[in-house]
């Protein structure tokens, strides 16, 4: 190098820039010259990690030292810092499995260590000047913004006090007639790097700022940086990418697997962040951090057996705060057994819903055990409610499960509980296929045995009930539907199908019967409300089938039948109180007002009247008329009445109507709301609302 070098420039000269980078790039420590460590940013770590860092029990910060290096291509002016690090000093290396360097936690991020080769350029740009010594022959002074002093950083910064302002322009080192060999550099612009043959091939240098494409995607620690900074903002699924890429060069490093399970917790992906912890602890067993993730998991999923191993690692200090949790959810889940073992419902339904407070607040288990405690107490909606909440990803912690609740397994269990839901809400080949499944996974529980009888039978019966039903064999398809109920006394769909039976058969008094169980358990259960209301009133109990009829008004505001139903019903109850009914009719046109007379009776009239004073050359009335016939049809039991102020004057001073459209609702000649150039959406639910 010293004589390449020589031919350009005196002896005296090369000394002299040797000893400036040396001073530079080395230091004196007990009178060894050593490397000067390069400047380093502090990862400070994911500020949502669930776990904190304790100085004991092998929680302390690490910080790998590595030593920065300058080499370009062959020929390149280091000082003797470019033979590496000293032997001396001890190193540990960041690919060490134990290392985690850049975990999501409050410690250093270590740099990478590179070596270069001759020839090759080093590629730490960033948006900064580099400096580029190779080749032979001469060579051109660099610029006086480009000082070869001072310690060099990674990110390709030059630290000096003093030194001078950086011009803003893209200097390129190198320009001139010098010859700088191969792998000479061009700030800013075009360089050229040799290929694997030997030849000079083309190299894009970059823009200033941005890194180069082969540092982001090759380089495992590049990746995990970026990973760390989206996790940081929030941006999970990128951070996520990120560290599956750093995986996918070094899959044996066990802190990319502990950083990926991070990621996947904020998706709220919990199941594949226990096997990233798992795989953490895999690779390192004795990787304090992920043993407390990981435990925090498993306490989430309410698996408490599993969380006690990893909280009480042994030989590393517990966290008091997730010891207590465990503690206390422990405690609320051998409540919970003992109160569903002797079928406490209410007990159940209490311990459950405290041992997800106390924090297994993530527990397909304990959600499907709300369930079926919800079912039992013939809440059926909240139940549904409670199961659909299990998201279809965490229902089952891995194929075959080992892990228990009330001595069945977990996956067998949430299956348990999913076919009482489905037998409840008449889905009677869901339910055995749902328990034939579960029994194929616990196949020696006996509570799953015993469901799987009770299905399988209750189909049979239902199906055989439904066959002589359609057969008109009534009074056989009334036995078949109260086997049935035999061995599953809370299924609804059981009851009402007997009901209908019992109606066919005329034995209405039964039929009601039934359809009160059916209610009782299912409240709005609305073809149980319809044979109900059609059994009052085939026994003339005219106030409860008016009460029922008015209920499916409101659900099914649109069916002609039920509206139909509800007129006979209340006329039927008007005529029972003695009250005298004329003029009463179901559905219709729009009528017609043309005299005062007439309108007084109309208004009088059974039931709820709405008048449409109009007027024939008023453009809001021509638009909203329409809408007025849509609502006739849609409530037939009200009467529907129309009047043009213009042909009846003496209607509109009575009515004391001066402005069109006007809506006016009465009920047995009284009025009740009154309604001035109101939209289509106010109309229909004031109609909606008094006409029932």
């Amino acid at each position: 190098m010293a004589s390449q070098l020589g031919k350009t420039i005196s002896e005296r000269g090369l000394e002299t820039l040797s000893d400036r980078l040396r001073n530079t790039l080395t230091h004196e420590e007990g009178g060894i010259s050593v490397n000067k460590p390069d400047f380093r940013e502090l990862d400070l770590g994911s500020p949502v990690s669930p776990l904190r860092t304790r100085t004991g029990g092998g929680l302390t910060s690490t910080t790998a030292t590595t030593t920065s290096s300058s080499s370009s291509s062959s020929g390149s002016v280091s000082g003797r810092a470019s033979a590496g690090p000293n032997p001396n000093i001890p190193r540990k290396s960041d690919s060490s499995p134990n290392s985690h360097s850049g975990e999501l936690s409050v410690e250093s991020s270590p740099s990478t260590a590179r070596n270069f080769k001759p020839g090759h350029t080093r590629s730490r740009s960033c948006g900064s000047h580099q400096l580029i010594f190779s080749g032979s022959g001469s060579v051109n002074s660099p610029s006086a913004n480009v000082v070869p002093a001072g310690n060099i950083c990674p990110s390709g910064r030059v630290l000096k006090t003093g030194m001078a302002s950086r011009s803003t322009k893209p200097d390129v080192l190198g320009s001139g007639s010098g010859n700088y060999g191969h792998g000479s550099i061009m700030r800013g612009g075009l360089g050229y790097k040799p290929s694997s043959d030997g030849s000079r091939g083309l190299m894009v240098g970059g823009e200033p700022g941005k890194r180069t494409g082969a540092c982001s995607n090759n380089d495992p620690e590049e990746l995990k940086r970026m990973g760390n900074e989206n996790y940081k903002k929030g941006h999970f699924a990128e951070a996520l990418t990120l560290y599956e890429k750093a995986i996918a060069l070094s899959s044996n490093n066990a802190a990319y697997h502990f950083n990926r399970a991070a990621a996947l917790m904020g998706l709220k992906r919990l199941v594949e962040a226990v096997k990233e912890c798992e795989e953490a602890i895999r690779l390192d067993p004795e990787y304090v951090r992920a043993h407390h993730r990981l435990g925090s998991l498993f306490l989430s999923l309410g698996q408490v057996e599993n969380a006690r191993k990893h909280i009480c690692f042994s030989g590393q200090q517990q966290d008091p705060v997730e010891l207590q949790k465990l503690q206390s959810v422990e405690k609320h889940l051998g409540k919970c057994t003992d109160a569903r073992r002797v079928g406490d419902w209410r007990s159940t339904l209490r311990e459950v819903d405290a041992a997800i407070v106390s924090g297994a607040d993530a527990s397909p288990q304990l959600c499907a055990c709300r369930a079926e405690a919800l079912l039992k107490l013939h809440q059926l909606d909240e139940a549904f409610a409670a199961l659909s909440n299990i998201p279809k990803s965490e229902q089952y912690i891995g194929p075959r499960s080992s892990t228990k609740i009330f001595g069945m397994l977990s996956e067998a269990y949430l299956l348990f509980i999913r076919t009482q839901i489905e037998l409840s809400q008449g889905r009677f080949d869901s339910a055995l296929t749902a328990i034939e499944k579960a029994a194929q996974i616990d196949p020696h529980n006996v509570e799953i045995s015993i469901l799987l009888n009770n299905v399988r039978l209750v189909c049979r019966a239902r199906a055989r009930g439904n066959d002589l039903f359609k057969s008109e064999r009534f009074t056989e398809a009334c036995l078949a539907y109260g086997e049935g109920l035999r061995l599953d006394p809370s299924n609804s769909v059981l009851y009402c199908n007997r009901a209908a039976c019992w109606f066919k058969l005329g034995q209405w008094e039964r039929s009601v019967d039934d359809c009160n169980q059916a209610l009782r358990i299912q409240p709005n259960y609305t073809k149980a409300l319809l044979r109900r209301a059609a059994s009052n009133s085939k026994l003339e109990r005219w106030s409860e089938a008016v009460r029922d009829y008015e209920v499916l008004r409101r659900e099914l505001p649109n069916d002609n039948e039920v509206a139909e139903s509800l007129f006979h019903a209340q006329v039927a109850l008007k005529k029972s109180h003695g009250e005298e009914v004329y003029n009463m009719k179901f559905g219709g046109a729009l009528e017609s007002v043309s005299s005062l007379e007439q309108f007084r009776a109309a208004i009088s009239s059974s039931g709820a009247s709405v008048v449409h004073f109009k007027s024939g050359s008023d453009a809001q009335c021509k638009q909203i008329s329409p809408f007025l016939d849509t609502l006739c049809n849609r409530y037939p039991s009200i009467n529907f009445l129309k009047v043009d102020i213009e042909e009846n004057p003496a209607i509109a001073r009575a009515e004391n109507v001066r402005i069109v459209p006007t809506f006016k609702i009465y009920r047995n000649g009284s009025r009740v709301k009154e309604m001035v150039c109101p939209s289509p959406e106010v109309l229909e639910s004031s109609v909606r609302h008094y006409g029932i």
